[in-house]
């Protein structure tokens, strides 16, 4: 398998975590019943699909190298997974969902403020427009998902 550089790694870590939060979304959607905070779940699933798809295109034109960031990508799904699922017990409720939820948000910002970061040496456009895309919508992601969090422990008996 091709050798990944840095930055290759960076972007098949960030399509790894659009793949996982797919799977995030609707297992939280599940465990929430409240419509309003189900919609923002529905369009944040929405969302991770689009950045999948952008990667992934970007993948594609990396010459020889997509097999090796797709790997990666599966990889960085898994870890995220296996963490979502050790995480949300089988008694996890929503307010559960969506504590898992910010910090893998907040993960997700940090990850896409690196690959910026690191593209801001490399100069590739593609990334550049796909982080200046993806990077804002991963910080609303983080807003909401707090904004959510807390209307649902608003929500909760603390003495229950």
């Amino acid at each position: 398998m091709a050798e990944l550089t840095t930055l290759e790694e960076k972007l098949a870590e960030v399509l790894g975590l659009a793949q996982a939060a797919q799977g995030a979304t609707e297992k939280i959607e599940g465990l929430v019943d409240d419509e309003e905070v189900a919609g923002v779940l529905a369009r944040m699933r929405e969302e991770a699909e689009e950045t999948e798809r952008r990667c992934t295109e970007i993948a594609d034109s990396r010459d020889g190298k997509k097999t090796a960031i797709l790997e990666k990508a599966r990889e960085t799904k898994s870890e995220a997974t296996e963490m979502m699922t050790t995480y949300l017990g089988d008694d996890a409720d929503g307010l559960d969902g969506f504590e898992f939820l910010t910090m893998a948000e907040a993960g997700e910002v940090g990850h896409w403020a690196v690959l910026g970061k690191l593209n801001e040496s490399a100069g590739e456009e593609q990334l550049s427009e796909l982080v200046s895309w993806a990077l804002p919508i991963q910080e609303r992601h983080f807003a909401q998902t707090k904004e959510c969090s807390l209307k649902l422990a608003a929500e909760e008996d603390p003495y229950e």
